[in-house]
C-alpha cells in the first residue's frame, strides 16, 4: 500500500507546477503530432521474431497484412484484392490490390508475400499448422500467387487474418531472413514509416505518415478496413515510471497512455480532460511460463507442485489492485468468455501450499536453482515475478530473482542454455484473451518442443489434438478436442494461468476516433 501512496503523491507533486501557459505550450503545434506512451520499451523491432505485445503493436504501424479481422472476427481482404479456392480446397490463389508500395518505393509483389508467409510459418503456431500441409508456394505473376496444399486447410482465411502476431508482409529481401534471427531494417507497406534515425531504445520511437499508403475504402474495423493515418507524426515516449507517465498525461504533454497503473486510475479519472476506456473488453491473461529443457522444471512432478501452489488472487491483486471488477480468476488455459472455456479446474489448481509442499517433497526436487527473469519497468508483469519468487521460497525452493528491464527479459527468454550459462527457469507475461482462444492461435497449449514458444514444452499428444481440432467435422468435434488439449496442457504444466484482467487505457479527450480491439491501433485517430 505504501507504493500506491507514494505514486499518487509523486504525481500530485508533479502536477503542482502545471500552469495554463505550460499546457498551452505543450499543445501548440500538435495538430499533426500525437504522443503516445506504450506499455513497455520497444527493444525488439521484428514482430515475426518475437511475440512481445509491444513489438506486435509496432508492427501494425509499419506493416500491412493480406487479410484482417473485423470486429466480429470475420476475415476481410486487406492487401488482397480477391482470392479463389480451387482444386477442392487444395489451391488458394490470392491477387494483390494494384498500386501497393513499400516505404522504400519498391512495389509490393507476390514474391514478397510468399517469402513473408514462409517466414511467418516458421514461428507462428497457426502458421506451423499451415506449413505442414503446404506442398508449394508459387508466384504466378507480380500480383498473383498460389498456395498449393496436400489437403484442404479449412481455416486459411482465419490464419491469414489473425489479430495477434499476424503474418505481416515485408520485402522479400528482408523476409528471406531465417525467422530465428531478427530483422532490424523496418521497411513495410503500412500506414506509417519507422524513422530509424530517431529511434532510441528505452526513450523514443518515431513514425511518420507514409504518403504512398493506399488505404481501403471500407471503414476501419479492428485490423481490417481503411487504415487512415490522420497524424503526420507519431512519437512513442517510453516512460517506465508510472508517476512520470501519469503526470505527463495530466499536463497534456502526451496524448495517450496505453496502460495506466491501476493505482493511478482514480487520479486520472479526476481530470475532466482525460477519458478512460476499456478498448479490449475481452481482456488479457497473465501467465507463468516454465523452462522444460533444464532442471528443475524438466521434471513434470516439480512443475505440478508449483501449479498446485499458485493462488491467482495474489497475482491479480499485485498487478491489478483491489478492484475486482477489473480482474477475475481463470484456472483454465482457455480464457473466460472464449468458446472453449468450460469452467475452473480446481482439481489441478487447488491453490494449496500444503498440497504443493507434499507434492514437491515427493517429486525428487534436489535443490536446483530456479532463476526468475522479471522486468522492473513493466507494472503489469514485474510484480508477477515477485509473487512467484516469494511463493517458491515458501515452498522451499532455491530461488534467484534476475531483475532487469523488459527488453532484457525479451532477449534472454530465447536463451536455451542452463541457468549457469545465462538461461532461465521462469518468466511471466500477459496476452490478449482473443489471441489465446483456440488451439491454432494459442502458444500456451501447443507442444512443438524446440520449434515452439519459449519454455519449449514438447507433447506429441498435444499436437495431435491441435490437428484434430483443426480438421474436425463439426463444432462438437472441435470443442471436444480443444477441451482435451487445454486439460492436457495444464496437467503437464505447459503454462500456468495466473488470472484474467481488463485494462482501461487513458487519453486526452481531444483525441477522437479511438478504435476498439486488442491493440492500440493508430489509424482513425485525429485531434478534435
Amino acid at each position: 500500500m505504501k507504493r500506491r501512496t507514494f505514486l499518487k503523491g509523486a504525481v500530485a507533486a508533479g502536477l503542482g507546477s502545471t500552469s495554463l501557459t505550460s499546457l498551452a505550450r505543450a499543445q501548440a503545434g500538435r495538430s499533426t503530432l500525437m504522443k503516445f506512451v506504450p506499455q513497455a520499451n520497444l527493444s525488439a523491432l521484428d514482430p515475426i521474431w518475437t511475440t512481445a505485445t509491444v513489438t506486435n503493436n509496432h508492427g501494425y504501424y509499419v506493416f500491412d497484412t493480406l487479410f484482417g479481422a473485423d470486429m466480429d472476427f470475420k476475415p476481410q481482404p486487406q492487401m488482397a484484392e480477391r482470392h479463389e479456392v480451387l482444386n477442392d480446397g487444395k489451391t488458394w490463389r490470392i491477387t494483390l490490390r494494384e498500386g501497393l508500395v513499400f516505404h522504400d518505393g519498391a512495389p509490393v509483389k507476390a514474391a514478397d508475400c510468399v517469402a513473408s508467409l514462409k517466414r511467418w510459418c516458421q514461428r507462428d503456431p497457426y502458421g506451423q499448422l499451415l506449413a505442414k500441409v503446404v506442398e508449394a508456394w508459387q508466384v504466378v505473376d507480380d500480383r498473383v500467387f498460389e498456395i498449393k496444399l496436400t489437403r484442404a486447410f479449412p481455416t486459411m482465411l482465419e490464419a491469414l487474418a489473425k489479430v495477434d502476431t499476424p503474418p505481416f508482409i515485408m520485402p522479400e529481401r528482408l523476409a528471406v531472413t531465417d525467422a530465428s534471427k531478427q530483422v532490424t531494417e523496418m521497411v513495410g507497406s503500412g500506414p506509417y514509416r519507422f524513422i530509424p534515425g530517431e529511434y532510441v531504445s528505452g526513450s523514443r520511437v518515431v513514425y511518420e505518415k507514409f504518403a504512398g499508403y493506399k488505404p481501403r475504402t471500407e471503414p476501419a474495423s479492428r485490423n481490417a478496413g481503411g487504415k487512415i493515418g490522420h497524424f503526420e507524426r507519431v512519437e512513442w515516449q517510453v516512460l517506465p515510471d508510472p508517476a512520470t507517465a501519469a503526470s505527463a498525461l495530466m499536463k497534456g504533454e502526451v496524448d495517450w497512455w496505453e496502460r495506466p497503473l491501476t493505482d493511478l486510475q482514480p487520479l486520472l479519472a479526476s481530470n475532466p480532460e482525460i477519458r478512460r476506456e476499456a478498448t479490449d473488453t475481452s481482456g488479457r491473461m497473465a501467465i507463468m511460463r516454465l523452462n522444460h529443457l533444464h532442471p528443475p522444471f524438466n521434471n513434470p512432478k516439480v512443475r505440478q507442485a508449483v501449479r498446485m501452489a499458485v493462488n491467482q488472487e495474489d497475482y491479480m491483486q499485485a498487478t491489478q489492485g483491489d478492484d475486482t471488477t477489473l480482474w477475475q480468476t481463470c484456472r483454465s488455459l482457455w480464457p473466460r468468455g472464449t468458446p472453449y472455456y468450460t469452467g475452473e479446474q480446481e482439481d489441478l489448481m487447488p491453490q494449496s501450499l500444503d498440497k504443493a509442499k507434499a507434492a514437491l517433497a515427493a517429486s525428487g526436487y534436489a535443490g536446483e536453482k530456479v532463476v526468475i527473469i522479471s522486468p522492473t519497468d513493466f507494472p503489469d508483469i514485474g510484480p508477477l515475478g515477485q509473487v512467484t519468487g516469494e511463493l517458491l521460497q515458501r515452498l522451499g525452493m532455491n530461488v534467484q530473482m534476475a531483475d532487469s528491464d523488459w527488453g532484457t527479459v525479451v532477449q534472454r527468454r530465447g536463451n536455451r542454455e542452463s541457468v549457469e550459462k545465462g538461461g532461465w527457469s521462469i518468466f511471466h507475461t500477459t496476452g490478449p484473451a482473443v489471441g489465446w482462444s483456440n488451439p491454432a492461435l494459442s502458444l500456451l497449449v501447443r507442444g512443438q518442443g524446440a520449434k515452439g514458444w519459449f519454455g519449449w514444452w514438447e507433447s506429441e499428444s498435444a499436437e495431435k489434438l491441435a490437428e484434430e481440432w483443426l480438421y474436425a467435422a463439426d463444432a462438437a468435434g472441435q470443442k471436444k478436442a480443444a477441451v482435451a488439449l487445454a486439460r492436457l496442457a495444464l496437467e503437464e504444466v505447459a503454462t500456468i494461468p495466473l488470472g484474467q484482467f481488463v485494462i482501461r487505457t487513458a487519453y486526452r479527450k481531444s483525441l477522437t476516433g479511438m478504435l476498439p480491439g486488442s491493440a492500440p491501433y493508430p489509424w482513425g485517430l485525429r485531434r478534435a
